[in-house]
């Protein structure tokens, strides 16, 4: 550091202690850097932020008293420990969405689908089933076993990887108490849409005319191959696991075996859940085929046992189809109130121990080369096996203001690269070679990504403006983040699926439909467009949002204002010595009868 940068320094700190009073705006210091919990923290723009030296990065990381050192200590035991349990709730919240979906979701795999219908499927499986891991082991796997074709899973993996980003957005919106934290989180949350969006919207067609990823990929594999691999456990998913099975385990088998066909209704393949002997254990009532004599099989539907851990809490002998799936909504409940309840205790410690530092300082620190940044995600998500989970646990720190979007972007693309890894493995215990096709396509459509959006500036720059578009968005009416959720992942695809699913029923009638449909779509795209271009229909609609939030606001504010109201008369009665106001309730109730006469 240099004297000046030194002097910089130490006059801040002067003035922050001078008189006991702290400066608490960068208008107030002579470097004019923003500190952590700043008044003006959220006003800073990334161009304004200064550059520091290593060397004051290293001595506010390393530089501390005895005292200081303890309560970084109990600040880090009380980081992990939420963010076990923030790991614990994102497991249970994909084990509970996978017990709810898992029937629908391999019922939509079914037979062969169109382009635009895989796609589809893809993401509204994924949404499903809250993981794109699962999605894309599930797709290797029937591919595997001949029930999809490669070129119809290579779509479904598209749409997978667009569904996998719900997760973090869900997330994002733990911070709806705060503004400025939720406009800076969901922006971190939705470039990792935007990224997918943007990829599918350049390579789908490519795919669509050339099949260039099929082609890739098989120019890449063996002449033949027996599946022999084994299955990979990362080590956080082995640290999790263990309590979230205890709760509730989810059987992954039911959205294969019904892909391929089998009845997850009462009385089919999986209902009504079966003990041998009416003993509940995994050696008892996970199916392993029945014994000459037996009268009970065992049988286990959406929820199951575990091998080592025995059958968890929502296990229940006899169940059926609805008992499973209302297990399953609880857990999805109690998941939802874990993730808030550990978002708001990670993110206040964090906020308490970076409480003080200068931006300056934490952006230096994070502000690693973009392809070291993907690095670092490809990493993470290889321990903990899911790129939901690496984006959902990043999401907060961006929300809070410790990692830019900037640097999220580059996280969540390594992420992106890490999650294909799960599929990779599945595609090693399938026989044959379709199974490793469709996990190399996967692997490849990500690198492609990259190289496309990425390297570039002008392009990189893309899809963050648009995530920094929708932050924006939440300041105008908080619950934008909701309608965004419902539109773009549940909506838009159940329409798109069903209306390219006429053209695989074999009859005139209903192509001719498809068509008729397919062009009020495409009129109806081009007329929101003209009118949010043209004819005002953003400020309209920014208006009716901002009129949304205003109402919510005042709402909220008016047990507050109602009270300050009533204090503010009873000084000015007392200020001017005016008797209170008697009401004669008896004469009240008169006069109303006599106006109902």
């Amino acid at each position: 550091m240099t004297e000046v940068d030194y002097k910089g320094v130490k006059d801040e700190k002067e003035i922050d202690l001078e008189g006991g009073n702290e400066a608490n705006s960068r208008k107030d210091r002579p470097t004019g850097s923003t500190h952590f919990g700043d008044v003006d923290f959220a006003e800073e723009q990334t161009e304004d932020i200064g550059d520091a030296s290593w060397g004051e990065v290293c001595r506010t990381c390393c530089v501390h008293s005895p005292a200081e050192w303890g309560m970084i200590a109990v600040g880090i035991f009380m980081v992990c420990f939420f963010l076990y349990f923030f790991l614990l709730g994102l497991n249970l919240l994909g084990t509970a969405a996978k017990v709810l979906g898992g029937c629908t979701a391999g019922a939509l795999f079914g037979d062969d689908a169109n382009p635009v219908a895989g796609i589809m499927v893809g993401i509204l499986c994924t949404v499903l089933i809250q993981s794109s891991s699962s999605t894309t082991s599930v797709i290797v796997s029937l591919v595997g076993a001949e029930s999809v074709s490669v070129k119809s899973g290579i779509f479904m993996v598209m749409g997978a990887n667009i569904g996998t980003s719900v997760t973090n957005t869900i997330v994002a919106m733990g911070h709806l108490g705060d503004g400025d934290e939720l406009e800076r989180a969901f922006g971190g949350a939705t470039v990792h849409d935007m990224f997918n969006f943007l990829a599918v919207g350049i390579l789908f067609p490519v795919e669509l005319i050339t099949h260039y990823l099929y082609y890739l990929s098989k120019a890449m594999l063996p002449k033949s191959r027996d599946g022999q691999g084994e299955k990979w456990e990362g080590p956080v998913k082995k640290l999790v696991s263990p309590l979230g099975n205890l709760i509730i385990k989810a059987n992954k088998d039911v959205t294969k075996a019904v892909a391929k066909g089998a009845n997850c209704d009462e009385g089919g393949d999986f209902y009504p859940v079966a003990c041998a002997g009416g003993v509940v254990s995994y050696e008892t009532c996970v199916p392993k085929g029945c014994a000459d004599g037996a009268e009970v099989c065992g049988k286990v539907g959406l929820i199951t046992c575990d091998k080592k851990g025995g059958c968890p809490a929502f296990f229940q002998d006899g169940a059926s189809k609805k008992d499973d799936q209302i297990s399953g909504a609880v857990v999805f409940f109690l998941s939802l109130v874990i993730l808030v309840i550990c978002l708001i205790g990670l993110v206040t410690i964090l906020q308490k121990m970076l409480m003080g530092v200068s931006t300056r300082i934490i952006y230096k620190a994070t502000n690693i080369n973009g392809y070291v940044a993907m690095l670092i995600g490809c990493g993470i998500t290889l321990l903990v096996q899911s790129s939901s989970i690496t984006t959902s646990a990043l999401t907060p720190f961006v929300g809070m203001g410790a990692i830019r979007i900037e640097q999220m972007f580059p996280l969540t693309l390594g992420a992106n690269i890490g999650t294909t890894f799960t599929g990779l493995m599945a595609s090693l215990v399938s026989d044959g070679t379709d199974a490793l096709q469709v996990a190399l396509c996967h692997l490849f459509f990500n690198i492609s990504g990259i190289l496309i959006w990425y390297p570039i500036p002008f392009m990189r720059a893309i899809p963050i403006n648009l995530a920094k578009s929708l932050g924006k968005a939440t300041r105008v009416w908080r619950g934008f983040p909701i309608l965004y959720i419902f539109v773009i992942f549940i909506i838009i695809p159940i329409i798109l699926y069903g209306v390219s699913s006429l053209f695989e029923q074999d009859s005139k009638g209903y192509t001719v439909l498809g068509v008729f449909l397919a062009i009020i779509i495409v009129l109806l795209i081009l007329w929101f467009v003209y009118k949010w271009k043209r004819e005002g229909l953003r400020e309209r609609v920014a208006e009716s949002f901002q009129a949304r939030q205003k109402r919510t606001t005042a709402m909220a504010a008016l047990p507050d204002d109602m009270e300050m109201i009533k204090l503010e008369l009873e000084r000015l009665r007392d200020h001017t010595g005016l008797a209170p106001l008697e009401v004669d309730a008896d004469a009240d109730v008169e006069a109303a009868k006599e106006e109902d006469n």
